[in-house]
C-alpha cells in the first residue's frame, strides 16, 4: 500500500512538472519571435524578461523552500498551480513591454516555488533520507517537457496565435496541474531532526559544512550556466566548429535523450553507488566531451552531444540528492532554496555572457565551459561523503 502511493506521488508530481517546465521554462523557445513582433520589442527584450523570471525565483527559492520544510509541498505547490495559471493568462494579455516584464515577474514567483528545487523539497519531507530513487523518478518524467511542450506550444502559436497559447497552458495549470498538486500526501508530525534544526551534520572530515555549501553552490551555479548555455546556443556552436546546420539541428536533438538516458542510467546502475560519486563522474561528461569537440571538430559532434546531454541529466538529480546526502533532510526545502540562488542567477547571465564568448571566440568558446566543467569536478572532489545516518521515517499519510 505504501509503495503504491508512492508511485502515485511520483507519477502525480512528476506529470505536474512537466506542465510546470513545458509552460515556463521552455515556453520562450517557441514564441519569444511572435511575441516580439507583436508587441514592437526586440526578441532580446523578451529574453531579458525571461531572466527577470529567473532572477525573482532566484529570490524566492529559500523562501518557498521554507514554507514546505513547514507545511509540506501539497499546499505549496497547488498555490503555484494558481500562480502559473495567473502569470500565463497574463502573458496572454499583455500590450506592451511593461506588462511582459511584470507577466514574468509573476511566472517568476511561481518558477521560485513550483519547479524542481520545491518538487526535491517536497519529496524529502515526505520520505526523509529514502528520496533518492523518488527525486529520480520525478526527473525521469519532467525529462519529457520540452519533448511535449515545444510541439504542443508551436500547433498552438501555428493554429491560434501566442495569447492562445498562453491562455491554454493558464487553464492546464487549473485543469490538471491543481489536481495533480492537490494528490500529493499531507504531511503529519515533525521530523525528528526538524525539532532540533541545529547544523547540518559534518559533510567533510577536514571541512565545515559551510566550506561543504559553498562548493556545492558553486557546482550548481557552474553547472546551470553550462546546461543554460548549450541549451541556448548548441546549434550554433557545434556550426562554428565546423557542423552544417542540419547537422548541428539534428545534433542538437539528441540532448534530450541523452539527459533521459542518463536519468535511467542513476536510477539503475549508479543507484548502487554513492550520489557523490555519480556526480563526479556527470561532470567529467561536459568537459571531456567539449575537448573532443574542440580537438576533432564536428565528426564528433554527435559524441558530445550524447555525452553532455548523459552528464547533464544526472546532474539534474545530483542538484537534489547532494544537499540531501550532504546535510541531512532537516531543513532541506530552505537550503535547497539557498544554494540554489547562484544557480538562477549564473542561469539568467548564462545565454548573454555564453552568446558574447561565442561571438568572440567562436568555436574557442568551448573551452571556457570546459574549463568550467573542470572546476565544477574539481569542487566535488573536494567534498567527502559522511558518515550514514540511520533512516527517518517517512512522514506521509494519505488525503
Amino acid at each position: 500500500m505504501a509503495e503504491a502511493r508512492r508511485v502515485h506521488t511520483v507519477a502525480a508530481l512528476g506529470a505536474a512538472q512537466t506542465l510546470a517546465w513545458a509552460s515556463t521554462y521552455y515556453l520562450p523557445a517557441i514564441l519569444a519571435a511572435p511575441m516580439a513582433r507583436e508587441l514592437g520589442v526586440s526578441v532580446p527584450v523578451v529574453f531579458a524578461a525571461f531572466s527577470v523570471a529567473l532572477v525573482v525565483s532566484a529570490l524566492l527559492g529559500p523562501r518557498a523552500g521554507r514554507a514546505i520544510d513547514r507545511w509540506g509541498g501539497r499546499p505549496v505547490l497547488m498555490a503555484t498551480s494558481l500562480v502559473f495559471a495567473a502569470g500565463l493568462a497574463l502573458l496572454g494579455l499583455v500590450q506592451g513591454p511593461v506588462g511582459l516584464f511584470a507577466a514574468w515577474a509573476v511566472l517568476g514567483i511561481g518558477m521560485g516555488s513550483g519547479l524542481y528545487e520545491a518538487a526535491f523539497a517536497a519529496l524529502v519531507r515526505l520520505y526523509g533520507r529514502d528520496s533518492r530513487n523518488v527525486i529520480t523518478g520525478i526527473t525521469l518524467i519532467a525529462g519529457f517537457a520540452s519533448t511535449v511542450g515545444w510541439p504542443l506550444t508551436a500547433w498552438i502559436e501555428v493554429t491560434h496565435g501566442w495569447r492562445v497559447a498562453c491562455f491554454v497552458w493558464a487553464g492546464l495549470h487549473l485543469l490538471v496541474g491543481l489536481p495533480l498538486n492537490g494528490s500529493l500526501p499531507r504531511v503529519v508530525g515533525v521530523q525528528a531532526e526538524d525539532a532540533h534544526p541545529a547544523a547540518p551534520a559534518q559533510a567533510d572530515g577536514r571541512s565545515s559544512p559551510r566550506r561543504a555549501a559553498w562548493l556545492l553552490a558553486f557546482v550548481f551555479a557552474v553547472t546551470w550556466f553550462i546546461s543554460t548555455a548549450m541549451a541556448a546556443h548548441l546549434p550554433r556552436l557545434l556550426q562554428a566548429g565546423g557542423a552544417t546546420l542540419a547537422m548541428a539541428v539534428a545534433v542538437g536533438a539528441l540532448v534530450g535523450p541523452a539527459q533521459v538516458a542518463g536519468r535511467l542510467l542513476e536510477f539503475g546502475l549508479l543507484r548502487k553507488v554513492h550520489p557523490l560519486l555519480s556526480a563526479r563522474l556527470a561532470a567529467l561528461m561536459h568537459p571531456l566531451g567539449a575537448a573532443l569537440l574542440a580537438v576533432l571538430g564536428a565528426p564528433v559532434a554527435m559524441l558530445f552531444a550524447l555525452m553532455h546531454g548523459a552528464g547533464n541529466g544526472v546532474l539534474t538529480i545530483a542538484k537534489g540528492t547532494l544537499p540531501l546526502v550532504l546535510f541531512g533532510p532537516a531543513g532541506y526545502g530552505e537550503r535547497q532554496g539557498l544554494l540554489m540562488v547562484p544557480a538562477r542567477l549564473a542561469q539568467a547571465l548564462s545565454p548573454w555572457l555564453f552568446g558574447v564568448c561565442l561571438d568572440r571566440l567562436g568555436a574557442g568558446a568551448l573551452w571556457i565551459s570546459a574549463l568550467l566543467g573542470l572546476s565544477a569536478l574539481i569542487a566535488l572532489l573536494l567534498l567527502r561523503p559522511p558518515v550514514e545516518a540511520a533512516p527517518v521515517r517517512s512522514l506521509e499519510t494519505t488525503g
